[in-house]
Formats: C-alpha cells, sequence, structure tokens
C-alpha cells in the first residue's frame, strides 16, 4: 500500500479542520487550507467533494462560506478515508477484503507470498483502522503547544487555547484502541470509557 497524494492531502485537510475546530473556527475556506498545506486548490476541492460525499466534512456557500468536519474527529477513522480515496489496504488483490482478485498462483492456499502479504495487510488495517482524525489532532495540537506553534487557522496571533491542558478525545465504544505500539501509542494519553 502506498499512499497516495490525494490521500495524503483528505487526510491532512481532515486534520486540519480538527484543529480548526479546536481552536474556535467553524468554518475554513478551501483557499486557507490549500495554502496552509502548499495544495493545489482544484485538485483539493476534488478531495473535499468526495470527503463531502462520504460524509465526513460538510460545507456552507457565500462569501463567508467554506468547510468544517460533518463528525466528530472521533468517529472518523483514518483507514475509512485511506479505503475511500485509494482503495483496499491490500499489496496484493489475493488478500483484500474489499477487492480481492484471484492471483497467477496455481495454489493459492499454500503460497508463502500470499501469507506474508495477508500479514501485511492485516498490520497495516490494524493501525490504520486503530486511530482516528481526533487521535491525529489531538498529537498535532500537543505537538504545536510544546513548540509554541500559533497554529494559522486561529482566529488571532495568540497562543494555542489550552496550552497546559492535556486534550483527551473520547472514541466511540464501538472503536478497539489499545495502542501499545508505534509513535502515536507514545503520544496518545490514556483513553477513560
Amino acid at each position: 500500500m502506498k499512499l497516495s497524494k490525494r490521500g495524503e492531502y483528505a487526510l491532512r485537510a481532515l486534520i486540519n479542520l480538527g484543529i480548526a475546530a479546536e481552536v474556535g473556527r467553524s468554518l475554513v475556506q478551501i483557499s486557507e487550507l490549500a495554502d496552509h498545506e502548499r495544495m493545489p486548490v482544484k485538485f483539493l476541492e476534488q478531495i473535499m467533494k468526495d470527503l463531502k460525499a462520504a460524509g465526513y466534512v460538510a460545507s456552507e456557500r457565500g462569501k463567508f462560506g467554506g468547510y468544517r468536519l460533518a463528525l466528530p474527529g472521533a468517529r472518523i477513522p483514518i483507514g475509512e478515508v485511506v479505503r475511500l480515496l485509494d482503495g483496499p489496504l491490500a499489496p496484493i488483490g489475493c488478500v483484500s477484503q474489499s477487492a480481492y482478485q484471484k492471483c497467477s498462483c496455481p495454489d493459492e492456499a499454500h503460497c508463502g507470498l500470499r501469507m506474508i502479504m495477508l500479514d501485511v495487510r492485516n498490520a497495516i488495517a490494524g493501525i490504520l483502522d486503530r486511530y482516528s482524525v481526533a487521535d491525529l489532532v489531538s498529537v498535532t495540537l500537543r505537538k504545536m503547544r510544546a513548540s509554541g506553534v500559533v497554529h494559522p487557522f486561529a482566529e488571532s496571533p495568540t497562543p494555542l487555547p489550552g496550552a497546559s491542558r492535556h486534550y483527551r478525545p473520547r472514541p466511540p465504544a464501538t472503536v478497539n484502541r489499545t495502542p501499545t505500539e508505534g509513535i502515536l501509542s507514545s503520544l496518545i494519553p490514556e483513553y477513560t470509557i
């Protein structure tokens, strides 16, 4: 699996919309998102249409319109966004759960390559499905606060609100959240349910 520019830009836009909401911005214009992340506006517009159709973002038209998250960030799993924009997570078709394709191997049941690619798919899905947009927003804001960085979506050039507080998103009860490995596990605080 390789994250495409389309998938990368979508995730970066969702994270920025989550951060904007955290710092008090109800809407962010697409030109602001594109400028902040150095993305082509036309390409980002296409991506935002897909995210809107999937129910992840909402928009308001007009001079003061823009985009916002349509769902709480905790209800937007990273894996779902990647699948939406980039397709299946499986490196080869014969291990895909959503887009299975028979491979050229004469004995799929005993194929060593298939077995290792199944492990790869499961590892990727396990990580991407474990984290949500809220998790990435939390990590990003915590790092920005620790560095004293002012987010460009803040209404005024003051430090980010809550610099001394720890943001603890409440995950939905249906998502298994047990980060024990990887960089995010060391950055995301323990959850309370």
